[in-house]
């Protein structure tokens, strides 16, 4: 992800949400988040805005870090296991 820092800032307001999602994603978003110095709510925002758009949300560096982080979490799933993703009872 490319954070722009010349860019005028746009004031939102954000509101706390509770999601359920895997643990290990979201071990390896965590991770990446820190790794790019920014939270969380900002990663998924981030992600988020350029899928609206068809647009790849990270670079070639982001996407290796990415990989090492998965190796690091064990997170075998790819996107292929998106739609196919089944909560234990």
């Amino acid at each position: 992800m490319t954070i722009v820092a010349s860019a005028k800032r746009i004031e939102i307001e954000r509101v706390q949400t509770g999601v359920r999602m895997e643990p290990r994603i979201l071990k390896v978003l965590k991770a990446l988040a820190e790794y790019k110095n920014i939270t969380l709510g900002e990663l998924i925002e981030g992600i988020v805005l350029h899928a609206f758009e068809g647009k790849a949300p990270f670079t070639a560096e982001t996407v290796r870090k990415i990989a090492e982080l998965k190796s690091i979490y064990e997170l075998d799933l790819d996107a292929r296991a998106s739609h196919r993703l089944k909560e234990k009872p």
